[in-house]
């Protein structure tokens, strides 16, 4: 059997606790080596709780452990850039929570030393792995639905701004507002199952009509009333691909509208189209002059946290590239610029593939 991956924490909060009970649970593979957080005793807590070997005073002495292999991060945007490059550099393997970069210009950065490097990038997309994406996406692959043409998703929270004038509000911490927080998952899941054609061009637009006002409250985060709010609280974009199809994405933290609060996607094909809502899904079609709706059922219980950890260590012992690689996360990343970037001219942005 080959030996445990030695996997270090960058991060002790919220999310780095999602990844630590997650890979917790994965003992068979790997070995909790190290944690480092900016909180120190944050860091030893979580230490403590899930018997992790060793706390790190800070990021540069975790990675100069020899004895880890890859590291998870989990820290506010601004910061996944330059820990990803140094760790790529200290020759780990990273799996990074999105977005994969604050922008386009940090994301091409960790795609060119991942490409000087060999080492192994993943973004921590894990509704990919949500058991209704995993059916449609086999559906997908095989050709059922045809040609995708046209695809609508979205995430319309009607008050859920997390976190008031913590970093989650703040354009220099976060990059952005819903769109850069819950946008880029619905981003990445319909490119992912419209079978990832190239975007070339978006139009978007954004408003900022509830944080400025504090109106739309969530309960996500710890606000902070002497902070400040310089993000959006809706966006929508039509993103063009590079095959004629055409991507409708529309993203709220608060809104006045009727809302359930979930996720959805909707896959318009040429033989048949997909719905996910929330945790349902139907496969649509026609047969015999009819409209049929498939419904689809779980098959299993397995989490899409665990699936998505176990493929991140697949990629490590196999050396191949995760289904969420860099370049997915660069995708994501100069879609998201271009639709602030079209949001503040009024016009059609091209993308810019050139690394």
């Amino acid at each position: 059997m080959l030996s445990k991956i030695n996997i270090g924490f960058i991060g002790a909060g919220a999310i780095g606790n999602v990844h630590l009970s997650t890979f917790s649970k994965l003992s068979d593979e790997v070995s909790l080596r190290g944690i480092t957080d900016y909180s120190l005793g944050l860091a030893e807590q979580k230490a403590a709780e899930y018997s992790v070997e060793k706390v790190y005073s800070d990021v540069d002495s975790l990675l100069l452990d020899p004895l880890i292999d890859a590291v998870i991060i989990g820290v506010p945007n601004k910061w996944h850039a330059s820990i990803t490059i140094a760790a790529l550099k200290a020759g780990k393997h990273v799996l990074v929570e999105k977005p994969m970069g604050i922008n386009s210009e940090d994301a091409k950065a960790i795609v060119r030393v991942q490409r000087e490097t060999g080492k192994i990038v993943m973004v921590g997309h894990q509704m990919r792995w949500q058991w209704q994406v995993r059916q449609i996406e086999e559906q997908v692959s095989k050709g059922a639905l045809g040609n995708i043409y046209h695809a609508k998703a979205g995430w319309y929270r009607r008050k859920g701004i997390p976190g008031w004038g913590s970093w989650f509000t703040r354009k220099e911490d976060a990059g952005g507002g819903p769109l850069i927080d819950i946008g880029v998952h619905m981003l990445d899941l319909a490119l992912y199952l419209m079978g990832n054609p190239k975007p070339v061009s978006v139009y978007g637009a954004t408003y900022a009509e509830f944080g400025p006002k504090k109106k739309g409250i969530g309960n996500w985060g710890t606000p902070n009333w002497d902070g400040y709010y310089d993000v959006e609280d809706l966006a929508t974009a039509l993103i063009k691909m590079d095959n004629g199809s055409i991507l409708s994405l529309e993203v709220s933290w608060a809104v006045h509208m009727d809302t359930n609060n979930d996720p959805f996607i909707h896959l318009m094909g040429s033989n048949g189209g997909a719905a996910i809502n929330s945790h349902t899904a139907k496969i649509l079609t026609e047969q015999f002059d009819s409209a049929i709706d498939i419904e689809l059922t779980k098959t299993d219980d397995i989490e899409d946290r665990i699936l998505l950890s176990e493929h991140f260590i697949e990629c490590i012992r196999e050396n191949k590239q995760p289904i969420t690689s860099a370049m997915s996360g660069l995708t994501n990343n100069l879609i998201l610029d271009a639709i602030y970037e079209s949001s503040e001219t009024g016009h059609e942005v091209l993308l810019n593939w050139d690394i």
